[in-house]
């Protein structure tokens, strides 16, 4: 039997938002506490996030497929008051007394990126001033149109930034949210028998849906959707051709940016008039590129962040232009009559499936096993995720010795596929590993 998953609305969410709030203070968290979420994505997880930036806490939204060794290294940077890492938990507190909220969080949710270091980084974003938090809100409702008509459908795991982004914009905005774990048929039951309005995806999720098309024969029911945004990986033409045709152009978005902050939207029409952009700045924001082709972007003062107890890379991620202060993430690109063209990702990034592996932190973890001299991480093109993560290692271990180690120690998006012996890495003059001569 099939169960009907369960649309949860604005105000049953509010209701929920203020019991977990009284629930934390009775637990003893104060302002500016954090508390850490370790539990498979449900709509529980989207109010505790509520719950919680409306009521002076910081949630920190993690994967809960973490091994112990990830999860210690970000919990002790994070120091957290409580780690919810039991769905019981949540149900505990949800049966809260009841607190009063702010209307708008007053702060964004904590998410850690790890880069070029190998050790993750939270992104924060400081607290808002009430003025500066409704402004945030209300930015992201102008520009997607979340209403309380809206029933957005989270398909995506809640722990990354954007679904749970379009989540709180959706409820916030008096509107419903839908959380259906991605599994093709699972949610194509839930676009013909829910008709949900909105969906944030990755460009792998539209493949398995247009595969699933292929291999049933059946039609997806898409005609309830006015919103259908994608973004996280480079979408392949024939992919996002296929989702202009289903959804419609008036329908599809895509948008650049990353964990830090949002560059562009781009709709589907705009992307057919000049193929390969991504759209223009967002409103209220300037995309500009030094003379290194480095891609900068100045934003209002509310999207602000600086990565946690960290200023000195926070410094490197932050310069004063003529545009006002702008932040970059280290792509580069270029920007021709307004419209922002992404000519290469930085380096030290591997997306999968919408996924960011940071090679580095796979590199630490490889590294200290006996017998490796020697090792690199990086994508190679994959048709279905976008990239798969791949290894190069020199020395004597084996292969059974790095995978087994990679199992132990790394969530299984960061695991390499595939590995690769060799005499010696390709490296410069000075020493850095030629990652081009090894896809």
């Amino acid at each position: 039997m099939t169960v009907q998953p369960d649309i949860h609305s604005a105000a049953s969410s509010e209701a929920r938002q203020r019991r977990m709030a009284g629930a934390l203070h009775d637990a003893g968290l104060h302002h500016g506490d954090r508390v850490a979420l370790l539990t498979s994505g449900t709509t529980a997880t989207v109010d505790l996030v509520l719950a919680a930036s409306r009521s002076g806490i910081v949630p920190v939204p993690l994967d809960p497929r973490l091994t112990a060794r990830e999860r210690a290294v970000v919990l002790d940077q994070v120091e957290p008051t409580l780690v919810v890492d039991d769905p019981a938990v949540l149900d505990e507190l949800a049966r809260g007394p009841e607190r009063g909220l702010d209307p708008y969080p007053r702060c964004r949710p904590m998410h850690f990126t790890s880069g070029t270091t190998g050790r993750p980084k939270g992104v924060w974003s400081g607290w808002l001033s009430p003025e500066h938090a409704e402004a945030a809100a209300l930015e992201e409702r102008a520009l997607w149109g979340f209403s309380a008509d809206d029933l957005n459908i989270a398909v995506s795991p809640l722990y990354h930034s954007a679904p749970l982004r379009f989540a709180i914009g959706t409820l916030l905005a008096g509107g419903s949210v839908v959380v259906v774990p991605f599994e093709p048929t699972a949610v194509a039951r839930a676009f013909r028998t829910l008709a949900p309005t909105t969906m944030f995806c990755v460009p792998a999720h539209l493949q398995r849906l247009f595969a699933l098309e292929a291999e049933s024969g059946e039609r997806l029911e898409t005609t309830s959707f006015r919103l259908v945004a994608h973004a996280g990986a480079p979408c392949p033409t024939p992919v996002r051709t296929r989702a202009h045709e289903r959804f419609g152009t008036d329908v599809v978005w895509e948008f650049y940016g990353s964990t830090e902050g949002q560059f562009t939207a781009c709709s589907a029409h705009e992307w057919q008039e000049r193929p390969g952009s991504l759209g223009r700045a967002r409103p209220g924001r300037v995309v500009w590129t030094d003379t290194e082709d480095q891609i900068w972007c100045a934003v209002p003062p509310w999207s602000h962040f600086e990565y946690w107890r960290d200023p000195d890379k926070t410094r490197s991620a932050w310069t004063d232009s003529a545009h006002g202060p702008s932040f970059t993430v280290g792509d580069l690109g270029r920007v021709q009559d307004g419209h922002v063209f992404l000519d290469a990702r930085r380096t030290d990034l591997v997306i999968t499936g919408g996924v960011n592996v940071y090679p580095a932190e796979v590199e630490d973890v490889l590294g200290a096993v006996p017998g490796v001299r020697d090792v690199a991480v990086f994508g190679r093109p994959d048709d279905q995720w976008g990239q798969r993560v791949c290894a190069a290692w020199v020395g004597e271990a084996t292969e059974d010795d790095l995978r087994a180690v990679a199992t132990e120690q790394l969530a299984p998006p960061k695991r390499p596929k595939e590995y690769e012996r060799l005499a010696e890495l390709p490296r410069t003059a000075t020493g850095k590993v030629r990652r081009t001569e090894l896809t």
